[in-house]
This record gives C-alpha cells, sequence and structure tokens, in this order.
C-alpha cells in the first residue's frame, strides 16, 4: 500500500489535538458540576444523563475524522499499466543573436528580453517538443527538437551575440535550418517562430518560406524593436561602453522591418506579432493560435497506475457520521 498525499500524515497531529480537546471538555465539565454542587448530590441530578453513552458518541466522531484524514491521505494499492499518449506541436524556435538584438529599446535589451519570455512560454508547453536555432549571418541549431524542456532552457541560457561569429541577419539560413532540423512524415503539426528585428542582410528569405510551405510549416514572425530604429551599445575589451559603429565609422542603428516579417508570416498562413515592454508576444501566439492547431498524438511509454482506495475509509468515515446522531446518551427512565 501507498499514499498518494503523504503529506497529510501532518493533519494527523490536528485529530489527535482534537481528541485531547473532547478529553479535556468531559474532565473540565465534572470539575464545573463538582463546584455548583455537592459531589454526593451528582448521581440524583445527572439521573438522566449517560456519561458512558457520552464517551461513546464522542468516540465514534472521533473515528470518523480519523477515517476523514486517512481518505485524504489517498491510499493506493494495486495497479494496472496505462500507456501514455501525448499531443502536441512540434515548435522550432529561431532567435536573432546577431548585435543588433543588444539594442536597448526593450528593455534590459532584446535578446535579454526575448530570453525571459521564452523561459515564460516554455511554462505553458504540454506534450509540445521545442527546439531552438540561433543566428546571425549564418544559422545553427542549438537545440533539437525536444521534450526535455530543462535541456531546452539550458541551451537557451547560453545564447549570446557571439554564439555565431558571422555578423549579419539571415532569415534566410535560420529558414533553411529550420527546415532541416523537421523530422520527415506528415506536413503539419510543425510551427516556426522566429523572433528578430528583421533586418534580413543576406539572401531571400521568401523564397525559402515557399520551401517550408510545401512541408507544412506554419511560420509566426515575433518582431523586436521599433520601427524609429534604436543605437546598439555594445561593451568594449577595457569594460566601457560605446555605440557599435560601421566599417566607415558612422553609427549604427537598427531599426524594425515588419514589412518582411509579415510577408513571411502570411505565406505560410501564420502571424506576426509585434513585441512591446508590456507584451511580448509568445503568450498571446499560444493561446489564440497554437492551442487551436491540429496537434499529433505520439505514443509513449507504459505507465504504472495505481488503483485509488480513498472510498473506503471515506464510506466507514460517513458510516460512522450517520450512527452517531443515532446515539442517545439520555438514560431510559
Amino acid at each position: 500500500m501507498r499514499f498518494a498525499e503523504p503529506y497529510f500524515l501532518y493533519s494527523i497531529a490536528a485529530a489527535g489535538i482534537l481528541i485531547g480537546f473532547y478529553g479535556w471538555s468531559f474532565i473540565r465539565r465534572r470539575r464545573i458540576l463538582r463546584k455548583v454542587a455537592d459531589p454526593r448530590l451528582l448521581p440524583e441530578l445527572m439521573v438522566s444523563v449517560d456519561v458512558a453513552k457520552q464517551k461513546l458518541k464522542a468516540g465514534v466522531l472521533m473515528v470518523g475524522i480519523l477515517f476523514c484524514f486517512c481518505a485524504l491521505l489517498r491510499p493506493q494499492w494495486g495497479f494496472h499499466w496505462e500507456e501514455l499518449k501525448r499531443k502536441g506541436l512540434d515548435i522550432v524556435v529561431a532567435v536573432d543573436t546577431s548585435k543588433s538584438m543588444l539594442a536597448e529599446d526593450i528593455k534590459p535589451n532584446r535578446l535579454e528580453r526575448t530570453k525571459l519570455a521564452l523561459r515564460d512560454f516554455t511554462k505553458n508547453l504540454r506534450g509540445d517538443r521545442i527546439g531552438l536555432i540561433a543566428f546571425a549571418g549564418s544559422a545553427f541549431l542549438q537545440c533539437p527538437l525536444t521534450y526535455d524542456y530543462g535541456g531546452f532552457l539550458l541551451s537557451l541560457d547560453s545564447l549570446d551575440v557571439t554564439t555565431i561569429p558571422q555578423g549579419g541577419t539571415s532569415l534566410s539560413s535560420a529558414l533553411r535550418e529550420a527546415l532541416r532540423s523537421y523530422e520527415g512524415g506528415q506536413k503539419k503539426h510543425k510551427v516556426l517562430v522566429i523572433i528578430t528585428d528583421g533586418e534580413d542582410h543576406e539572401g531571400d528569405p521568401l523564397k525559402v518560406v515557399e520551401e517550408a510551405k510545401k512541408e507544412g510549416i506554419t511560420v509566426f514572425c515575433i518582431g523586436i524593436g521599433t520601427r524609429e530604429g534604436e543605437l546598439i551599445s555594445i561593451t568594449t575589451e577595457s569594460g566601457q561602453k560605446e555605440f557599435l559603429k560601421d566599417r566607415v565609422g558612422n553609427v549604427v542603428k537598427s531599426r524594425l522591418d515588419e514589412v518582411t516579417l509579415q510577408k513571411i508570416a502570411l505565406m505560410t498562413m501564420g502571424s506576426y506579432v509585434r513585441s512591446t515592454s508590456a507584451e511580448f508576444g509568445l503568450e498571446l501566439l499560444y493561446k489564440e493560435k497554437f492551442s487551436k492547431m491540429e496537434k499529433r498524438e505520439i505514443k509513449g511509454a507504459m505507465n504504472k497506475q495505481y488503483e485509488e482506495r480513498f472510498q473506503i475509509p471515506l464510506a466507514f468515515a460517513l458510516l460512522f457520521f450517520l450512527v452517531e446522531p443515532f446515539i442517545s446518551d439520555t438514560k431510559k427512565t
């Protein structure tokens, strides 16, 4: 036998306190009676009261309460094997790790805000697989599709602007890497989330999107940043902060390119969301889009399911509670 809720063992102490209170109340009642009446007269004054039955009533009530506590512990014995089945999506998240993600128009900066939002996002996942791609001038599969959300978060923590040594932003590379990361099979249940400022510096991402569409991948884009743009603050080797400059010495200003991201999303029947300080957009996408999408069923391992037996002590508790009112503590004359 095992208990599914063993922490309720502490509640048995409450039952002990209650039993002690009942015992104390009987003793106190007798002391009060001795104070207000002569002890020799007590048998005549209490001629209609059956003290033994009073104690019996209290005992029946206490036993009923103890059975209630036993039911709360959820005793279990016996088991059967049950096949676990999961329903979920294959979600790959592609995160821009170019230096433009250091812009601080979204606090603390675009990249750190993205990592915080993804941490919260994983709390919503139920049976979904999730993978991670880092991309800048090229792309790299940081974490393959997995049910191990802890492993995903470890990969996420290691993301920074040095993850991809090649500078720039290539949405095409991110899309191609995503195509390679999905397993073959049904052309559905596949979701790609691209988080970027949208400034594509290389290739033609719209051509790769056509391939993604044929593979049944639905692309959702989250644009992070502002249309007005923001200077990119970097820390030098000496520890000083300065603004990023291009090869000719001009200060670089990163602006959000929403047009490209909107086109990518619409081509695959996905959605585009613009991230703000108040609402990043991942929670919104999960509630409004992902949760309503068709999910694939995945057979899992066999799981041992123990048989619940809390009904037995609960039935005894109800029996004692029903019997208690019928026990009369008055003597028959």
